[in-house]
Order: C-alpha cells, then structure tokens, then sequence
C-alpha cells in the first residue's frame, strides 16, 4: 500500500534512541523538519481511499493526526475530533491512559457520543498504546468504531490492538528499524 514518496520519505528518517526504543524522526510522523505538500497530499489520498468512511465523525489523537484529520474532513465533508493532551474539564469527557514505547501520558476524549460512527486516524501505531486507549474509550461512551487507519506501522502494536480489541487496523507502510536506519517492509 505504501505510496512512492510516502516511500522515500519514511527511508530519509532520523532515529533517536530513546532508552530501548529506537524513536523514527519523519516529517509525516513528526512534522520534522518539515512536511512537504505533495507528500501530506499522497497520504491523505491513500487514507481515503483504504478507509471506510461511512461514519459520523474521524477522530485523531494529539498532535500529527490532526493535519490527516483537517484535510480529510475538507476533502469528504465529515467533522474531525481531536483527544486532546489537555484537560478540559467539560460534562463527560473522558481520560484515556496512553502507554507507549517512550511514554506514560493522559489524554482527554471530548465530544464523542453513544451511537457515533467512529474512523480513528493516527500518524504511527508502534506498541499500540495509543490505539488501544482511545478505542477502549470510544467503546465506554457507546461509540462505535467503523475503521482504524495509520500513516505507519512500527513494532507489533497491530497484533496486540488486533489480539486485545479484536480490531483490524489499517496501516500505508510499515517499517522497521535496522542498524539505525528505518526500513521500509511494505
């Protein structure tokens, strides 16, 4: 499924060492240094095209979902929804515990309703920590969740999001990290 720049662009990657975890600087995934306009335009056309948008609402984590989520909102007329880093103390918002591979953090869901028709886009699923909090939020408050879209597949955080949640998550490329460089499998 990877798309020829997207390609290029994940094989041009910086990788930090961040205790174990080899941690992939991209400007897709990170906005480092920065994201180029036909590159963040391939991307969005290839979310949309594997994606199943019948559903009331995309939903992106903070902070690299929200330019996938922007673009695609224009592009097929549906509202995006942030979970935010900040509390914001409004009636039933929810915290979300995200535990990945370098970091233990809260996240605040705001906005979703029982019933709404859930697309969760994510810019990188490594250890699936992300993923896997913001879907078992989604299901507390009734959502239901039609699809689950990244940009990049790292680590085997798409077999525990499939083995725990039994859900199937979509992913463009998925990469590796050898030798201090990122490789990318497909």
């Amino acid at each position: 499924m990877t798309t020829e720049r997207l390609k290029e662009c994940l094989e041009r990657s910086q990788v930090v060492r961040m205790g174990s975890y080899d941690y992939v600087i991209n400007p897709v995934i990170d906005g480092i240094p920065r994201v180029e306009a036909d590159v963040l335009e391939e991307v969005v056309d290839e979310i949309a095209r594997v994606g199943d948008f019948d559903c009331d609402v995309i939903c992106v984590p903070e902070a690299m979902g929200i330019p996938f989520a922007a673009l695609l909102s224009v592009r097929l007329r549906i509202p995006y929804n942030i979970v935010r880093k900040r509390r914001y103390g409004l009636p039933g918002e929810i915290e979300v515990r995200q535990v990945t591979g370098y970091s233990d953090k809260t996240l605040y869901l705001n906005g979703i309703e029982r019933g709404d028709r859930v697309v969760l886009v994510d810019d990188v699923l490594s250890t699936g920590g992300t993923l896997a909090a913001i879907i078992t939020a989604l299901r507390s408050v009734g959502a239901v969740l039609v699809d689950a879209i990244v940009v990049v597949e790292k680590g085997e955080g798409r077999r525990r999001v499939e083995r725990e949640l039994g859900v199937n998550v979509k992913a463009l490329a998925k990469v590796e990290v050898r030798d201090g460089k990122v490789v990318v499998l497909s």
